[in-house]
């Protein structure tokens, strides 16, 4: 048993006055129900370092099912690891019951001995976890965390911070080091890989060296990992208003051309075009609504001439290869929407027939957003801007903020005679 390092409230620059109003709730309801609750990770991290944190996200002894019970507005997810996820309107608040580390043997090992392939519900295959279900102690979770300043613990009932792996001296040295062997690490789960890369960036810290050694061995596991998990990283990055640093860091790493050929050694029109998004999101706290996934990820398709302008004679396919990432055919279809009436935004006079009209149509607000983002045409945005807010919202745009359809609710049909109606569906 490894003996943590606690630091007292009096010795910490955490304060309460800081973190989630709705993530404190949910901390002193585990608390009050006799839940040891921690708040953890990148929260605990970025209080630390007097950034405001993204998430705020909680660990707990309690089992998710326990969880449920205590809060009505919560949901179950997750098959590899199962998570509680407590909804406050749009917010979610992320709780995990402490995890066990599951051992493993690096790649090049010489052992005789077979795998250990099961830990209760864990499970791997070529050293890679697929399932990880298993419950363990506050230490054990410490130490199956990815690196080492994501691993310290906030504690709700001392007010004090917990850390098992050596976080508070890394967060002092600026230093990403993973906890464990990172070949070992690494080969379980690839992405953190990306994470390495991605952290770096964002706090301005370094690599350990025997992180970049690891990196430099196995970075072809990551062409292994979930294209589904890797497309929602992308989209992490896009968010985060350091995408042009975190690319740059995954190009310099041999990582961002095995995930997406297509940006291997990038074109000075890609690095501008990551750095106009970084520019647009730092003007919020928050990521805004109107960054949809068809404007992100068409800061690094359009730079790289992979989505084409519709012309009548041009067929409407909007399919792309980019990568393993698999992105879905509607955020293509309204990317296609944008570069294609974009052309006749920007003309002095364009037709009136076109100057009514685009303002109802879907993909107006994303269009809008892309000559104020991507392009210098200050008058022509003006001109739109006024346009927009002279026009009624179109329906297909509303209550969604990705800009897509929202679907109708079919009403139950009537069945039998007049006057009876079919029985509620159990949702």
């Amino acid at each position: 048993m490894v003996e943590p390092v606690i630091v007292p409230r009096a010795e910490h620059t955490i304060s309460r006055r800081e973190i989630d109003p709705d993530a404190l709730k949910v901390l002193y309801r585990l608390a009050q129900g006799q839940h040891t609750a921690y708040l953890v990770g990148g929260g605990v991290r970025d209080l630390l370092l007097g950034r405001r944190p993204k998430d705020f996200d909680i660990a707990t002894n309690a089992h998710p099912y326990e969880i449920k019970k205590l809060f009505r507005n919560c949901w179950i997810i997750g098959r590899r690891f199962r998570l509680a996820h407590v909804k406050f309107g749009q917010k979610t608040i992320e709780v995990a019951t402490f995890r066990k580390n599951v051992p493993s043997q690096p790649p090049d090992s010489a052992s005789d001995a077979p795998p250990d392939t099961t830990t209760d519900e864990a499970t791997k295959h070529d050293g890679i976890i697929r399932r990880d279900n298993t419950f363990g102690t506050p230490e054990e979770d410490a130490f199956r965390r990815d690196f080492t300043v994501n691993a310290m613990f906030y504690d709700i009932a001392t007010y004090s911070i917990i850390d098992f792996v050596g976080g508070l001296g890394d967060l002092e040295r600026r230093l990403i080091r993973s906890i464990g062997d990172p070949m070992v690490r690494f080969v379980e789960d690839p992405v953190r890989m990306l994470r390495a890369a991605v952290l770096s960036a964002r706090l301005g810290f370094d690599i350990d060296a025997l992180v970049l050694d690891a990196i430099a061995t196995l970075r072809p596991l990551i062409a292994e990992a979930s294209g589904a998990r890797l497309l929602e990283e992308y989209y992490k990055i896009l968010r985060s208003g350091y995408a042009e640093a975190s690319f740059r860091a995954l190009d310099r790493l041999g990582l961002l051309g095995l995930m997406t050929p297509e940006l291997e050694g990038p074109s000075d029109a890609v690095w501008d075009s990551l750095a106009r998004l970084d520019a647009y999101r730092r003007r919020f706290k928050e990521p805004p609504d109107t960054l949809t996934n068809a404007i992100l990820i068409g800061a690094l398709l359009v730079p790289s001439e992979l989505i084409v302008r519709r012309t009548p004679g041009n067929p409407s396919d909007t399919r792309v290869s980019f990568g393993i990432l698999p992105i879905a055919r509607r955020d293509l279809d309204r990317l296609s929407q944008v570069v294609t009436v974009l052309p006749r935004m920007l003309e002095p006079d364009p037709p009136v027939r076109f100057t009514r009209s685009l303002p109802q149509r879907p993909a107006f607000r994303d269009a809008l957003l892309w000559l104020e983002v991507f392009t210098d045409a200050p008058d022509e945005l003006a001109r739109w801007t006024a346009l927009k807010a002279a026009a009624p919202t179109p329906p297909s745009a509303e209550g969604d903020p990705s800009g897509h359809p929202k679907r109708r609710r079919r009403r139950g049909r009537r069945r039998g005679g007049r006057g009876k109606t079919s029985e509620p569906s159990a949702e």
